[in-house]
């Protein structure tokens, strides 16, 4: 018999309309609305700028794909295999998501600790008219008296 340390935990679903910047482990169904590849920059050598490592630096692809529910829309960053998962109108589950910040607006994303799968099509109309990366933040120091 299971004990309660090692059963599962159901995952709690979010809506997009509630994710915030610096949060993490979110589980969300959305529908790709577009998706566009983002150059990787690459200088004269053939080298990403970014890369400094002995070993060859394979390519790493990169996109910035629409997605959306009922509540809302944000940018997801696809990285690598998750960038042929993300074809537009497919719905998906976004397991273990994180919010990153680019440029001070959000962006999700999931890494090597998340999963993305493709699941059955959503019977929702996805409300593109509040997209949460368009949402420009500041960071702000608050200082304690």
């Amino acid at each position: 018999m299971a004990t309660p340390a090692t059963e599962k935990r159901k995952p709690v679903f979010v809506k997009v309309e509630q994710l915030k910047p610096g949060t993490n482990g979110h589980t969300l169904t959305v529908k790709v609305i577009s998706s566009k590849p983002v150059k990787t920059a690459v200088n004269n050598k053939g080298l990403r700028s970014s890369m400094v490592l002995a070993r060859p630096a394979r390519p790493s692809l990169i996109a910035e794909c629409l997605v959306g529910d009922e509540t809302g829309t944000i940018i997801f960053t696809a990285r690598n295999e998750q960038v042929d998962i993300m074809k537009p109108g497919s719905t998906l589950i976004l397991r273990n998501a994180k919010i990153d910040m680019f440029k001070g607006s959000m962006r999700l994303a999931v890494d090597k600790w998340g999963r993305v799968e493709v699941t059955e099509p959503a019977n929702f109309q996805v409300k593109e008219d509040n997209n949460l990366s368009l949402v420009e933040y500041e960071l702000v120091n608050v200082v304690e008296e």
